[in-house]
């Protein structure tokens, strides 16, 4: 018996899912599923963050569930696009998807060709992402702008002279307002500036080589 998660979510606090618990708890009976979990929001679909839908993905990804039953695409989903995540990641994790209104049910034959299509655009928009950051840190080098974090600006001179004192890594950390890893920066590139040059043998040109023929 496969194990079921329903999702459920009206768009105000308002409203009341009855109608959406009541139509998947008898789909899962018709299928022979074991509901294991109900997650249900009050909050409008196009809110990013929604608790009930955060905790089904987590969830998910722990394998507590083989199938999550919905009453409509757009109850889970607050765009195509984040359809397409959605469907791609349960895709990964193994987890079927079964709407009831649209009808769509990801472990039939027409629900596997769903998924292919959904993974392969799916993936065609990561390359797309990735190819666009990319291009961006391009035309950011040559226009000479600094790509990444701002380096951090410290004093070493005290730091030196504070650490030659004798205090630990973390005050002096604390007193710059840095990161250990900072300080700890800093005086190895100083160790490194303070190392002497090694000299290596040469031959003085100016000087006859001497016969060493017996």
């Amino acid at each position: 018996m496969k194990r079921a998660a329903l999702y459920l979510r009206v768009s105000s606090v308002d409203q009341h899912p009855e109608t959406q618990v009541h139509d998947l708890r008898q789909l899962a009976a018709q299928r022979g599923f074991q509901i294991v979990q109900e997650y249900t929001d009050r909050i409008s679909g196009v809110k990013a963050r929604r608790p009930g839908l955060g905790d089904l993905m987590r969830d998910a990804r722990r394998g507590r569930f083989d199938v999550v039953l919905v009453w409509a695409c757009d109850r889970i989903a607050r765009s195509t696009r984040h359809l397409l995540e959605v469907l791609d990641e349960f895709n990964r994790l193994n987890v079927e998807f079964v709407s009831f209104r649209e009808s769509i049910d990801t472990a039939g034959p027409l629900g596997r060709a769903i998924v292919v299509i959904i993974g392969a655009i799916a993936e065609l928009e990561r390359n797309l992402i990735v190819e666009r950051v990319r291009a961006g840190m391009r035309r950011a080098k040559l226009e000479g702008r600094h790509i990444g974090r701002t380096p951090v600006e410290v004093d070493r001179e005290a730091i030196l002279c504070e650490r030659r004192l004798g205090h630990s890594l973390r005050r002096i950390a604390k007193d710059h307002r840095v990161s250990t890893a900072t300080i700890q920066r800093v005086l190895k590139e100083h160790e490194s500036d303070s190392k002497p040059v090694q000299s290596h043998p040469y031959i003085d040109v100016t000087k006859p080589l001497e016969n060493t023929a017996s």
